[in-house]
Formats: structure tokens, sequence, C-alpha cells
């Protein structure tokens, strides 16, 4: 028996509406995207197979909002707490709405999935472009919408831009890293971007900025805030004034060197 035919009859057998539910089984089981009590945008959600795991994972005190074009028939279980949009990810009409029922000023979703993919042409190079500008579609709801910490996991097919399009999305969370589940066809070229903790902070590492030193932490090192963000300076002394260069940054916190 073929992988496709392994994971389709499994998924008939289990009750999910397509194989690919195993992608993201795999996926969280790999970089634990999923988590009781989440908030879980999922784009492209049509047939509903990634909605149906989401729901088991984010429980009944979690919500999972579902974003296709096409329509999206109710899940089976009546204490899951499931949303639907019909739209198109590319209008604005659809964000909005996202933004709507989630309530966007004040960035409560916690992971954002997409298994978008585009139609079809048959030409590689053409193909793998339009699953870039899908990704990072994505990528923009997750942009707008993710908490301090939140996740990101997205589909794309591999080629020639595929570097810049992680690259980019690196600049906004912690890491980024290229997960193929075992769920996907052995011939697919298609592979997931799965960026962890989503970085609100007003500082990027690399950055070069005057700050005082506030307090000291737990192991010596001076405190500095910026715009409320607490960054750790080793060697810092309280109610002095340093430039730093910003080394490592966390949802929550940074560290930043002295500059000489």
């Amino acid at each position: 028996m073929t992988d496709k035919d392994m994971y389709y009859n499994k998924a008939k057998q289990q009750g999910y509406r397509a194989r690919s539910a195993y992608k993201l089984q795999q996926l969280d089981e790999t970089a634990g995207l999923l988590g009781d009590g989440n908030t879980v945008v999922d784009l492209g959600a049509a047939p509903g197979g990634w909605m149906q795991v989401a729901a088991e994972e984010v429980g009944p005190n979690g919500t999972v909002i579902g974003v296709d074009r096409q329509n999206i028939s109710d899940l089976d279980d009546p204490e899951s707490n499931v949303e639907y949009i019909r739209g198109d990810i590319t209008e604005d009409w659809t964000r909005d709405e996202i933004c709507s029922v989630v309530g966007g000023d004040d960035r409560p979703v916690d992971v954002v999935i997409s298994d978008m993919a585009p139609n079809m042409s048959g030409e590689y190079d053409l193909d793998h472009a339009r699953s870039v500008h899908l990704a990072r579609q994505a990528f923009d709801v997750a942009d707008e919408l993710l908490t301090s910490g939140g996740d990101l996991a997205v589909k794309v097919f591999d080629g020639r831009d595929l570097t810049d399009l992680e690259d980019e999305i690196a600049e906004e969370f912690e890491y980024v890293r290229q997960v193929r589940p075992d769920a996907s066809r052995d011939a697919s070229s298609e592979l997931y971007l799965v960026a962890k903790n989503y970085l609100t902070a007003p500082v990027r590492v690399g950055d070069e900025l005057e700050v005082e030193i506030t307090d000291t932490g737990d192991e010596g090192d001076g405190i500095a805030q910026v715009e409320g963000f607490t960054l750790f300076v080793p060697g810092g002394e309280a109610g002095e004034t340093y430039t730093v260069v910003v080394d490592d940054v966390k949802p929550r916190f940074g560290f930043a060197e002295i500059v000489d």
C-alpha cells in the first residue's frame, strides 16, 4: 500500500475529512503548535481536515477560525468552538472579517496555520511563485493578528524564492524551520515553514541604541526599558546610560551588549 493510500484510508477510518489532517498532526508533534485553549486561524481551511485536528487540540476552551473561498460544512463535534469565514484571503474584506471575528486590536491569536496551495498550472516555476505569494498572504495575516510568542505554519513549494520568504518571516519570529511531514506525498515539492515565537518587541537583533539602566536583574545584568520592552544589559550599572547593540530578542525580553 502506498503512503497516499495509507493516509487516505486512515482518514476515512478515523473520520477526518482529508488525508492532510495527518500533516497538521505531524507538524504539531514536531513543533508544538497547538495547545489547550489556543485561538487558531486556519487559512485555506476547506474541506476542514486541519480544522478538525485544531479543534481537537485546543479543546472546548479554545477557538478555531476557518477561512476559505469554498463553503466549509460544520464540524460534527458540538463542543468545538469553531467559526467559519467564507472569503478570499487576498482580499481586504476577508482580512477585515478575520479581524472582526477574533478582535484584531488585541492581538488575540495564538497560531496561524495555512495549507493554501495555488491552482496548479503544470509550470513548476509559476506554481512555486504562486505558492510563495499565498504564503506571504498568510504571513501578513499572522503579522497582523498574532500575540507575542505566537506561531505560524504555512505551506509553500520548494524553489528559488523560498530563501527570501524564509528570511522575511524569520525577521518577525524567534526562529523558523522547514518541516516536511511524512504524510506529504513522496513526489511532492511541498514543505512547511514553521515559525515560532512571534516578536512584538520594538527592537531587533543588530539594532544600536542608547538606553538608561533603571534596575538590576537577579543575575546582576542591568535592565533597560525600550517602549515597555525589557532589555538585559550585562555589565550595565543602574543610573548609567549606554550605547548598546541588541544581540538576542525573545518574545518578552531581549539582550544587548554595551558598545565600547
